[in-house]
């Protein structure tokens, strides 16, 4: 990739060459070049890395934009700032993109700070390995792999959690001793010292005094904020290809591609059964950019449980639905010869599409008595139920202790296996007064970062999420979650401000589409490979599975509406990801 880096560290008394003899000529070989050196750290990127220098000696890696979503390309404009901590809160209040800030400490001689941006959204990790003031950071494993600084190791204890937890980021990778800077979030270094703080919150934004009292001003500041991320993200590539589905999400990312200079190529995704054809809404959409919708068939032998990962990826995060995905995207993109992937992932999260009676719970908690009664109303009509029925839902609610985020799942799992201590995402801090919604919404968001790196496509060329931009979150997070039910519609803010860009029908549309029926056939037909493959395999060497459950459960027949099944493509993700880390 364009942006691919890796910092060296070395400890103050050596320096690279002496701490890392062979470094430089594989480095070299693999088109990187030094690009910054500052101390004890030395920066290695490829030849056309996008960089900004920054007042007091740093730098930063990758896009940076203003809130408008025009790109900064000369840190000369910033205010005179006195020291890193205050360019950091600059950057992060009033600046955005996909980055990694590199500071020297002006008050502590070999000392670093690394900040990661709050947003994934434009694919730029950073992986860790720092020990005794020596160490590395990367965008990319395989060149720490390839460059000889790193050894894989499997992370049996992350495994074992990654089983138990499947739905919970954590910043532990599958490798030992080898650690992801979660975004928004700052490393430290000082001599052997290794420390990590956010330096971005969620909470911060649906704090009361940061709340819209209007729906109206909502749409509108969450209008211009997307079409400032989408504008900003088409401005670094030439060419498209969008994931346009027909719902929600991906329409208002085609709709903020009108009258853009780059092309757009919209591509619609089908399987052979019923539940995922959305061609008569992605159609519409399409049409009105004035483009043609282009069709993906995800066949059934296309789904594979045992497939290469990608070089880059430190977790197990690509199952079978999203290989056959990728690689039906990677076909598109060949053959239209497009830069990138656009998607409308994360979309749910961002608008607020909760589930439960938590907007109308918030609204009690928060607000007069006239608008409780409109959100439950509202809840009724979102879940076509009694005002009364809504009514109960809501004070249960408001009676119920606040839910953990942490969710375990032992389906499967060895009986006799060791109780595994949940890790909590730094996004899991919730205040002591956090309304419910707000928890809910900013969980689904942590849960996120989990499919930003789902995709091996993304490795080959850049994958955009533009929902997830931070202005995107920030700008939706300060609608409170009783304007998003408004109406009886879910996700009503977003539809409020993009009512006059998208099709009466999307626009209007309530249902969503599933893969249910197509991964309950891939299922059926694989079951007995599905089996041979865990129990055959590193997992089940390690006592990880439950064989006699596995074994019992693959003989029987799937029960109408099971999801049981769905766990046992998880076992294979983890299982793959295991055997091909040699």
């Amino acid at each position: 990739m364009d942006n691919d880096y890796i910092a060296i560290l070395t400890p103050a008394e050596e320096g690279t060459d002496a701490k890392f003899p062979t470094l430089t000529d594989p480095l070299y070989a693999m088109g990187m070049r030094v690009h910054y050196a500052s101390g004890t750290l030395s920066l290695f990127g490829t030849e056309n890395m996008s960089t900004l220098s920054l007042p007091g000696g740093g730098i930063l890696i990758g896009h940076l934009f203003t809130q408008d979503g025009i790109a900064v390309h000369d840190g000369a404009g910033f205010p005179r700032l006195s020291t890193p901590a205050q360019i950091q809160k600059h950057i992060l209040e009033n600046y955005w993109g996909s980055y990694l800030i590199i500071q020297p400490d002006t008050r502590d001689p070999g000392g670093f700070t690394m900040t990661r941006a709050p947003s994934a959204a434009g694919n730029l990790p950073c992986i860790w390995s720092i020990r005794d003031g020596a160490g590395f950071l990367t965008s990319d494993v395989s060149l720490a792999i390839r460059a000889l600084l790193y050894r894989k190791q499997i992370n049996w204890d992350f495994i074992a959690h990654r089983l138990r937890y499947p739905d919970i980021k954590t910043e532990r990778t599958g490798f030992a001793e080898l650690v992801e800077l979660l975004p928004g979030c700052s490393l430290r270094t000082s001599g052997s010292k290794v420390s990590v703080q956010q330096a971005w919150s969620p909470w911060d934004f649906v704090a009361r005094e940061h709340r819209y009292r209007d729906l109206h001003d909502a749409a509108d500041q969450i209008r211009h904020a997307v079409e400032s991320a989408v504008h900003a993200w088409t401005g670094m590539d030439r060419s498209i290809l969008l994931e346009l589905s027909g719902g929600l999400d991906s329409s208002i990312v085609a709709a903020c591609l009108r009258n853009r200079h780059a092309r757009v190529i919209c591509c619609n995704l089908v399987t052979p059964v019923p539940g995922v054809d959305e061609r008569q809404y992605a159609r519409q959409m399409a049409r009105k950019l004035g483009v043609e919708l282009h069709t993906e068939r995800l066949g059934f032998d296309k789904a594979r449980f045992d497939f290469t990962p990608s070089p880059d990826s430190v977790a197990p995060t690509m199952g079978p639905l999203q290989y056959v995905v990728d690689k039906a995207m990677e076909t598109a993109a060949e053959y239209h010869g497009t830069t990138a992937y656009y998607t409308g992932g994360g979309g749910d999260s961002v608008f607020c599409y909760l589930r439960t009676a938590a907007p109308s719970t918030d609204a009690w908690r928060a607000h007069r008595f006239g608008t409780a009664i409109t959100a439950v109303r509202d809840l009724a009509s979102l879940h076509q139920c009694t005002f009364w029925k809504a009514g109960r839902f809501t004070l249960s609610k408001l009676r119920r202790p606040p839910q953990s985020p942490v969710h375990q799942d032992p389906a499967f799992l060895a009986p006799g296996s060791a109780y595994v201590e949940p890790e909590a995402h730094p996004w899991f801090a919730a205040p002591m007064n956090a309304l419910p919604g707000d928890r809910e919404r900013i969980f689904d968001l942590a849960g996120n970062q989990l499919f930003e790196s789902q995709a091996a496509r993304g490795y080959r060329r850049p994958l955009r999420f533009p929902l997830l931009s931070q202005p995107v979150m920030e700008a939706c997070l300060r609608a409170p979650s009783w304007m998003w039910i408004a109406g009886g519609r879910n996700r009503a803010v977003a539809r409020t401000a993009f009512s006059d860009l998208l099709p009466a029908d999307v626009l209007n549309r309530q249902s969503k589409a599933t893969y249910m029926s197509y991964l309950g056939a891939i299922y059926e037909r694989n079951k007995h490979q599905i089996e041979d493959f865990l129990l055959s395999g590193r997992l089940r060497s390690q006592g990880l599975l439950d064989t006699c459950a596995i074994s019992s459960f693959v003989s029987k027949p799937l029960p109408p509406r099971d999801r049981t099944f769905l766990r046992m493509f998880d076992l294979c993700m983890v299982e793959n990801w295991v055997r091909h880390q040699h």
